[in-house]
């Protein structure tokens, strides 16, 4: 591929069930001309996240699906190459929504600036970026976590559920994480500071839960929904909170699954609360302070699964819905400058 060319990654069909490569299509254009007020970027980290799923489906949801034979969609660390815009200028990093593409046009209102003497660019994808953001929000202005709170989170190693469970210990809660691996379960406790983690591939979640919550569980960050929603249930706590981030167990079901028995819902007048990340814009410089501050104290840790080349997108995607990333996959696109 030529740098004299923008290559592109289609959403050729709607998956049925798991998406497969031949689901995408690799083409290569023209790079985009620049028109009056607008601004050229030259993609260097592309996010691939869960909720990606949900646009690949012509259901009626709460955002416009992706369009067949249209670049896919994505949040993009990205450099101006050129801009027409005043705001702008030819060199600065830009965090945008540019999709799967090497190079964009963008409009200066999706556009912000990025300083890469603060934090490493990538992080705006990430940990400040998104799923930080769906992390501190979902946490705590549904969770509303207390000091002595058990707060269990699942894909606990993920871009999301990591940021949860540190944000829990700062606010002086027990963390216990669910994950899908042994070296993700050492991840969580050992490096980012969880109180517990349980193995859902080997370990019998509902005693394991027990052991782990011997006061039982006050807030639920769900990113799963399904049997790890359903066992959740049957422990939790009189006023239990339960922040629904997302639905990963049926994201490639053909059709909706059986719902667990929300019983305990009724029983322990507990909140369940669906979550859109969307809604919290307009607080981003409140999440950015904490945040920031957080990292630069030590306080948390981050951990990102980078694939290097645009065309590998499409297996990567593939493999994080079925759990193989390990940390906030990215794909890395083009040359990151800031790290020369």
């Amino acid at each position: 591929m030529s740098d004299s060319w923008n290559q592109q990654i289609l959403l050729k069909n709607y998956p049925i069930a798991e998406p497969k490569e031949s689901d995408f299509a690799l083409v290569e254009t023209a790079i985009p001309e620049l028109g009056e007020s607008e601004i050229l970027t030259r993609t260097i980290y592309l996010s691939l996240d869960p909720y990606m799923r949900g646009r690949m489906s012509d259901r009626a949801s709460y955002a416009t699906p992706a369009e067949l034979g249209k670049v896919m969609m994505g949040g993009t660390v990205s450099q101006v190459v050129k801009s027409n815009h005043p705001q702008f200028s030819d060199g600065e990093f830009v965090v945008g929504y540019d999709g799967w593409q090497t190079y964009a046009i963008a409009k200066a209102e999706t556009l912000r600036k990025l300083d890469p003497k603060q934090l490493p660019i990538s992080y705006a994808l990430g940990i400040t970026g998104m799923p930080g953001m769906t992390a501190y929000f979902a946490l705590l202005d549904i969770g509303k976590p207390k000091a002595g709170e058990t707060v269990v989170v699942s894909a606990a190693s993920g871009a999301v559920g990591a940021v949860v469970g540190q944000i829990a210990k700062i606010k002086g809660c027990r963390a216990v994480g669910i994950v899908g691996s042994e070296e993700k379960c050492n991840y969580v406790v050992d490096e980012l500071g969880f109180d517990a983690c349980i193995n859902r591939k080997t370990q019998d979640l509902s005693s394991a839960l027990k052991a782990a919550c011997p006061n039982g569980i006050d807030i639920y960050v769900d990113h799963t929904a399904g049997p790890i929603l359903e066992t959740v249930l049957q422990q939790i706590n009189l006023g239990a909170r339960i922040p629904l981030v997302g639905l990963i167990s049926q994201y490639n079901a053909e059709n909706p699954p059986p719902g667990p028995n929300l019983m305990p819902l009724l029983v322990k007048r507990a909140l369940i609360e669906g979550f859109l990340v969307s809604d919290y814009q307009q607080r981003h410089a409140e999440f950015i302070h904490d945040v920031s501050q957080w990292l630069q104290a030590g306080k948390l840790k981050y951990k990102e699964d980078v694939v290097k080349g645009l065309e590998n997108a499409p297996n990567a995607f593939i493999g994080l819905l079925q759990g193989k990333n390990f940390g906030k996959l990215i794909v890395q696109v083009g040359d990151d400058p800031t790290k020369k």
